[in-house]
């Protein structure tokens, strides 16, 4: 029985009516109302486990999201993650995780999954893992690509947060897939091109004036001044680069 899972949805729904955040979201009769399902999302900012879950929340469900195990790992998130039921991913035992995701589904509940595995800092879609086609193939359900966009305003990586009102949010549920699992990388690289579409999609139904040039929040290639792909994936290898030495030098001493 779910007891904060409900608790957490009335403040987030609080916080966005107080704030008059401006959320359109088109797709959710995507979502089914009952059995298992996989949705994959993109990962823009640290909120977007909040949008990622609420098409499932219109449609009456909750979503069991695939985290890393340091968030577990925490003393006081680890607790609450398990009372909502989410999955810990440890990422040296990949195989463990992805059978108890396979296991939630087979159970008839709503999954989610970051097929990125981390936030992207260029805020497009970044190469995905396998995982995501591998397990619902696995469990045989359904794939549903859902895109999230403008979340990175609210709280994105190196950036302080911003709570200003009226922030506008899209979020959009694409058609299922159903992945076989015969060729995991082209129908990874084909979720990838499904989500890539549904992010332009919402990207350009932003009005101009949310897409003003040079925008720290924007791609390059829509006027923006974000890192490329590549750029990001050189910040993001430095830094896994320095986690690793700060890690060895503190088990030297």
């Amino acid at each position: 029985m779910d007891l904060t899972y409900p608790v957490v949805v009335a403040a987030a729904k609080s916080w966005f009516r107080l704030s008059a955040m401006d959320i359109h979201m088109a797709g959710i009769e995507h979502i089914p109302q009952s059995g298992g399902a996989l949705v994959a999302v993109n990962h823009i900012s640290y909120v977007d486990y909040l949008m990622g879950g609420l098409p499932g929340v219109e449609r009456g469900r909750y979503t069991r999201f695939m985290a890393k195990k340091e968030l577990f790992d925490h003393r006081v998130g680890g607790p609450l993650m398990r009372t909502f039921g989410h999955i810990s991913v440890d990422r040296a035992a990949g195989l463990d995780s992805m059978a108890r995701a396979g296991d939630a589904l087979r159970a008839g509940e709503l999954v989610g999954i970051f097929p990125e595995a981390t936030v992207s800092q260029s805020f497009l879609v970044k190469e995905l893992k396998t995982g995501a086609v591998r397990i619902a193939a696995d469990a045989g359900v359904p794939l549903i690509p859902i895109v999230v966009w403008g979340t990175q305003r609210i709280l994105a990586k190196g950036r302080k947060p911003d709570l200003s009102r009226r922030q506008r949010i899209d979020i959009e549920v694409g058609e299922p897939m159903h992945p076989t699992g015969d060729d995991p990388t082209t129908q990874t690289e084909a979720l990838r091109t499904r989500m890539q579409e549904m992010l332009e999609h919402c990207i350009l139904a932003s009005p101009a004036d949310e897409r003003p040039a040079g925008a720290w929040w924007l791609p390059q290639q829509y006027g923006g001044s974000a890192p490329t792909i590549e750029e990001a994936a050189a910040q993001y290898a430095e830094e896994r680069r320095r986690r690793a030495q700060a890690k060895a030098e503190k088990r030297a001493r």
